[in-house]
């Protein structure tokens, strides 16, 4: 469905099978046309939505495959080319271009305690999955800086190493770095930036210092008051960090024994790895601030309390 917000603004929403049950892409006016920025997931039935959708230009926040998932039958659809952040794109190729992916991010989990039983449904589900998220090879690239149609392009990592937001105007077009009622997920992953957590508070601190009248982000109502939005997800991630310090004993801990003391036991084998994903990214910034030593012992990362 599409909704007029602004005269300069749609809004064309897809369901989702899971997670915040839906996400936003958004048709912007610049100086000389349109641009769409990100793509869904590309479910069966998403095209109709593209078809016949006039834009210049699509724009893509970040790798996450519902964003990028749909970016090639837009592009076929629309006739557009694809703009993505360089970095972006490589982690694209490294996890949705990568056969061998699903079999590299299970040893890493395992690496950091999570059970063989939850990482071999991740090596089932991965093979499955990763065929359907059908990204553009060989976009143009963008950089921090640049100016798309009369819109900035800033590099804002955190919740994705290399997810952009496009700004004009008071107006950031966020993706998920800002979202209305809910964190946006800042995880620890294989092969990529060490530190996201620290990257995530970074990039709210230059929200903050930007002060835009709006978010229009990729799930959930635009936020109108980012900079308020930003403070509140640095003090939250500020209690998890002193909450993650505080399950930690004078034993060694794997990211999977945290994660149970932060988040409990019943949740799905997804929701368990992205426990996992968050609770490490808490505790990297813990060992960069030395209230935390990592240790590893063959190939099992532990951490505990200095």
């Amino acid at each position: 469905m599409a909704e007029i917000l602004e005269h300069t603004f749609e809004r064309i929403t897809f369901a989702l099978p899971s997670g915040p049950k839906h996400v936003h892409c958004w048709v912007i006016e610049g100086d000389r046309g349109r641009m769409l920025v990100d793509a869904g997931m590309g479910l069966p039935g998403d095209d109709e939505s593209f078809r016949g959708l006039e834009v210049d230009a699509i724009v893509l926040t970040h790798m996450h495959p519902d964003h990028v998932g749909g970016a090639q039958r837009a592009a076929e659809l629309t006739g557009a080319p694809v703009h993505q952040l360089e970095l972006d794109y490589r982690q694209c190729l490294r996890v949705w271009g990568s056969p061998d992916w699903p079999e590299r991010i299970a040893e890493w989990f395992l690496s950091n305690g999570v059970p063989r039983k939850i990482t071999d449904e991740l090596i089932v589900s991965g093979h499955a999955f990763a065929p359907s998220i059908r990204f553009v090879r060989d976009p143009q690239f963008v950089a921090e800086g640049n100016v798309l149609d009369g819109w900035e392009v800033l590099w804002l990592p955190g919740h994705a190493d290399g997810h952009i937001a496009l700004h004009r105007g008071g107006a950031l077009v966020s993706g998920d770095v800002l979202l209305s009622r809910i964190s946006p997920a800042v995880g620890l992953y294989p092969e990529s930036r060490p530190d996201p957590l620290g990257d995530y508070l970074r990039t709210l601190e230059r929200i903050i210092e930007l002060d835009p009248r709006i978010a229009y982000s990729g799930h959930g109502d635009p936020v109108e008051r980012p900079a308020e939005r930003a403070r509140e997800l640095v003090a939250h991630h500020r209690r998890r960090l002193e909450q993650t310090r505080d399950a930690l004993g004078r034993e060694p801990a794997t990211g999977y024994a945290v994660s149970i003391a932060l988040f409990g036991t019943w949740l799905s084998p997804t929701q368990q790895r992205f426990a996992v994903a968050e609770t490490l990214s808490h505790l990297e910034r813990l060992v960069i601030e030395g209230a935390v030593r990592r240790e590893k012992h063959g190939r099992t990362v532990s951490y505990t309390g200095t």
